[in-house]
Parts: C-alpha cells; sequence; structure tokens
C-alpha cells in the first residue's frame, strides 16, 4: 500500500494518507478535522499525483510567499475552499519549495490558478481575482 504524507491545514501536523484513501474524507490523527476538504491541501512532489487522481475536481493555487497579489489572493482561494467542501479539493503549491512542479506544470507567472479533473487540466488563468470573479470563473472551469 503507497501513502503520501500531507500536513493539516487545522492543526499542521503531518498525516500519511493512502493513496487509495484520496477519494475518501480522512481525518488529522490529531485533532480529526478533514485533511483534504474545506481548507486548501499543502501541495509537495510527494503527494501531488495522489491528490490528482482524486475522484473530485481539483483546482490548484500555484503561488509563492514574497508575491504580493499571491499572499492578497490567499484569504479568496481558501474562502471559496471553504464553501465547496466536499465538492472540489483545493491545492496550493509553493513555487519556491515545489520547484519541480513549477517546471513541469510551465509556471510563467504566478499567481497561476488550474483546475483539473480525472487528473488532466481542464482550465488555467493567470493572476489573482476578487472573490466574485474567481468565483465564476471556476464554475465555468469546472462545468468543461
Amino acid at each position: 500500500m503507497s501513502t503520501f504524507n500531507t500536513r493539516c491545514p487545522s492543526c499542521h501536523g503531518l498525516n500519511r494518507v493512502p493513496n487509495e484513501r484520496v477519494s475518501e474524507i480522512p481525518n488529522c490523527g490529531k485533532c480529526q478535522t478533514p485533511l483534504l476538504d474545506g481548507a486548501p491541501i499543502e501541495g509537495t512532489e510527494a503527494n501531488f499525483n495522489a491528490i490528482l487522481k482524486s475522484s473530485q475536481p481539483v483546482v490548484v493555487d500555484f503561488w509563492a510567499p514574497w508575491c504580493n497579489p499571491c499572499v492578497g489572493f490567499a484569504p479568496v482561494f481558501s474562502e471559496i475552499a471553504s464553501e465547496r467542501s466536499g465538492k472540489v479539493r483545493f491545492v496550493k503549491i509553493d513555487t519556491e519549495s515545489q520547484q519541480n512542479l513549477a517546471a513541469k506544470f510551465q509556471i510563467r507567472s504566478i499567481p497561476t490558478i488550474m483546475v483539473f479533473k480525472n487528473g488532466q487540466r481542464v482550465d488555467v488563468i493567470n493572476g489573482a481575482l476578487p472573490k466574485s470573479q474567481f468565483n465564476q470563473w471556476l464554475s465555468q472551469a469546472l462545468s468543461k
């Protein structure tokens, strides 16, 4: 059985999740908060492929801590993740610490938001958006 590690979005504890359970709603072993729903997941080379195999669509925010638009967009991304809990998975990939993932997806500007369904990219947008515009774009992307 292969596994990946992910940090709890609530207590930041490290949890090991079996790849077979990625489509379920595993909870943190420490605080019992859902690990993969309701808040953005920290995307890494170790867990990203397993997360993409989820039966739920996956929305990815490629960002960096030094990027002001990225930092300003983070609360919008988190709010939408909370509102769409159980329907869509949200992942944040720090392009500074995950340079191989940034290169693999040819990230040239940040923030870059990608939507995946069944492991395939269905839409991409560059730049931070206000909540209403992001929600509208996301609805259109998820309908593809």
